[in-house]
């Protein structure tokens, strides 16, 4: 890879990390509702598990859906099912009025931010046009290999420090959500911003 193209990658990987999707969304929730320690796995399976899926496409995957036309159509089908399910999820991670702390919460795991990437639109835009387009070249099977792993874990490596900026926001927002009626308002908001995130998936028809 040519010092342009890692530096266009590099580029392309914070613009399209950093700017907002369902991944950062929930980051933020999370970070307003558990705090920057206890979102950690969420943010390392966001980026780790990008960065699985990242080398499976460049590694071939999209040739899956040449060959199973029916099969991107229904991964997108799945993928506005779980982004409703997180939605509601979010929207009811206030505690009630009783609640003395926010530590009864449930934060996503590791293995739930990393399955997620793979039904979330955003994360599958950002992996195809990345192998698409800074891939080096094939050459034999080896290079094929590390171009896709490259691509990847240049990603990854871009992914983490933004997506860590969202799970700080969320903390930074504590102190003006200190009590549950701003919380639940902060937590609807941001569950119908997740929602609102579908729209390109229904807005192609699922194409």
């Amino acid at each position: 890879m040519t010092p342009d193209l890692l530096t266009a990658l590099i580029l392309f990987a914070f613009a399209a990390s950093i700017t907002p999707g369902p991944n950062n969304i929930m980051l933020l929730a999370s970070g307003a509702n558990f705090g920057l320690r206890r979102t950690v796995p969420h943010m390392l399976g966001i980026s780790l598990g990008h960065a699985l899926m990242t080398s499976l496409v460049g590694l071939g995957l999209i040739g899956l859906f040449e060959l199973l036309p029916w099969l991107r159509p229904a991964l997108m089908a799945g993928c506005a099912v779980y982004l409703v399910y997180l939605a509601w999820k979010i929207a009811n991670a206030a505690p009630p009025p009783e609640a003395e702390d926010l530590a009864k919460g449930r934060p996503l795991t590791f293995l739930q931010a990393a399955a997620f990437q793979w039904v979330n639109p955003k994360a599958w835009y950002m992996a195809i046009y990345a192998q698409t387009n800074f891939a080096p070249e094939a050459g034999i099977l080896g290079a094929t290999w590390a171009g896709a792993v490259a691509v990847a874990l240049v990603f990854a490596a871009t992914n983490l420090p933004s997506v860590t900026v969202w799970a700080w926001g969320g903390t930074q927002l504590r102190r003006w959500l200190d009590g549950p009626g701003r919380l639940r308002a902060f937590n609807i908001t941001m569950a119908l911003l997740l929602v609102a995130s579908l729209w390109p998936i229904l807005s192609s028809g699922f194409g």
